[in-house]
């Protein structure tokens, strides 16, 4: 390996021959994580398919290789195809944000129209068996393995495994802010280990926060060439020309690399983003935010049907928490306030009460210790919350009586965090964008870190949840909410 001819101006020196070696060894994980999800998902399809198929196919023993065989067969095979052909085991995507689920769900949905098609066409009976029980039991367990892999590649990036080496090209500025967002968020799987400068400089001589400085702009391509990156960076600087971006493109060709240019609408992102060819020209077509239509009456309906099915689970904890509440300090079990929902609607919100009889008429005098961000009034060691409410707001046991706002519609499960009259009005035009959905039980700001968060990061997540809403991004949300509430984090 160490005599191969590598591209480019530069000496090959074993000391550039090597990092590339070792790089190329160190990004073989992928495939590896990519042939482990394959075989999860054909193991998890075929154990469902083969325990539906043996136990129905044994209460009719004499036709099972005609009746339940081949449609045990059949299904197994059109799952796995359908999962190939809406590409859910592209690498871009394995163990990245809600587009994983998204693809894994409109593979198995496909597959149940085809399923539900190719039973018409055969007249089979025994068809609805294998939508109504066999694809979902199929997604049930798919899914849950694809989060159980997803926690395990988490894991190994946490303690600097599994990341993919990039090399990051752009000014100064938007260089160290993409060096930031990789180590504040190292379960993205990134990890900047060189930087390519306007002049080939950084703020420390030959070093950008402590990553090395490996040349200018100009030879971005002959260093990945060499030293083997898998994901380049290109960030906003004014050398970024389209014929210099097109240019360096072709000159990637050929590498293992993928080329990655941060737009300026940085926070538009997800479904809303198309790029389409026009006249020749590549556009970055980007599509309205949804406030109504179809989806918004599913998320709706989901939501209603969400909130009964959960007051009725948690109706026995309802009952002790509130219980709890009374005999702890003096004053109802409830609590309610005047908080502002969508379209700048006041509504009234319920929560358990946590705090002593008159609370919010003494806040006036801790307004001097506020430690909340931005417009937000919070205390660590609040002297107004009971014993009881300490336990709450940890848990965030406190917020289940929202429910009922959810069920009558006031309040979502899922989205910004519903904020008090005061707030609203202090509102410029761009944070009162967060009112053109309902408020949600739990959102972005809950599974990040909640009141922990800097004001800035709290608005700039509701307002991504606003632009970038989706189905898939709502059961991403719900289910990484029950880790943060048990966790605690942020919660006072």
């Amino acid at each position: 390996m160490g005599q191969g001819k590598l591209v480019g101006p530069f000496p090959s020196t074993p000391g550039r021959l090597a990092a590339g070696a070792i790089r190329q060894l160190e990004n073989d994980w992928e495939q590896r994580y990519r042939r482990t999800v394959i075989t999860s998902d054909t193991v998890a399809t075929a154990l469902v398919v083969a325990s539906i198929g043996q136990f129905f196919g044994a209460r009719d023993a004499a036709n099972w290789h005609e009746k339940w065989g081949i449609l045990a067969f059949g299904t197994e095979l059109l799952v796995l195809g359908a999962l190939a052909v809406s590409r859910a085991w592209a690498p871009a995507v394995l163990g990245q944000g809600a587009e994983e689920f998204r693809r894994l769900g409109r593979a198995l949905f496909t597959a149940t129209v085809v399923l539900a098609l190719g039973g018409i066409a055969l007249t089979s009976r025994n068809i609805k068996l294998w939508i109504f029980v066999a694809i979902p039991a199929i997604a049930l367990v798919t899914m849950t393995m694809r989060y159980l892999l997803r926690l395990w590649l988490h894991k190994q990036r946490k303690y600097g495994r599994c990341l993919r080496p990039v090399l990051a090209a752009g000014s100064t500025a938007t260089v160290r802010d993409l060096i930031a967002r990789t180590r504040k968020f190292p379960h993205l799987g990134w990890r900047v280990e060189a930087v390519c400068t306007p002049d080939g400089l950084g703020l420390d001589g030959d070093r950008l926060d402590d990553v090395p400085v490996v040349g200018q702009l100009e030879d971005v391509a002959n260093h990945v060439r060499r030293d083997g990156y898998s994901v380049v960076a290109v960030t906003a600087d004014p050398h970024w020309s389209p014929d210099r971006l097109q240019r360096l493109a072709w000159n990637l060709e050929g590498s293992d690399a993928e080329m990655v240019v941060a737009p300026v609408l940085m926070e538009v992102a997800g479904p809303r983003l198309h790029v389409d060819g026009v006249l020749g020209i590549p556009l970055l077509r980007v599509s309205m935010p949804t406030f109504s239509g179809g989806r918004r009456v599913i998320k709706g309906a989901v939501d209603r049907m969400g909130a009964a099915v959960l007051l009725v689970l948690f109706a026995p904890v309802l009952v002790l928490v509130g219980f709890c509440v009374l005999v702890d300090s003096r004053g109802g079990a409830l609590y309610r306030q005047r908080r502002v929902g969508k379209d700048g609607r006041e509504f009234t919100i319920f929560k358990f009460r946590t705090m002593v009889t008159g609370a919010h008429g003494a806040r006036a005098k801790l307004a001097d210790r506020n430690e909340g961000a931005g417009l937000l009034f919070k205390l660590r060691n609040d002297p107004r919350v009971t014993r009881v409410g300490t336990v709450l707001r940890r848990y965030s046991l406190d917020e289940l009586p929202q429910l009922l706002n959810v069920l009558t519609g006031s309040m979502s499960l899922v989205g910004p965090r519903p904020p008090l009259p005061e707030e609203s009005a202090a509102y410029g035009p761009d944070i009162r964008r967060r009112l053109l959905v309902k408020p949600g039980l739990t959102g972005l700001w809950q599974i990040s870190g909640r009141s922990d968060l800097p004001w800035e990061e709290a608005v700039r997540l509701d307002l991504r949840y606003v632009e970038d809403w989706s189905l898939a991004l709502d059961t991403m949300i719900l289910w990484k909410t029950l880790r943060a509430v048990l966790r605690g984090q942020g919660a006072y």
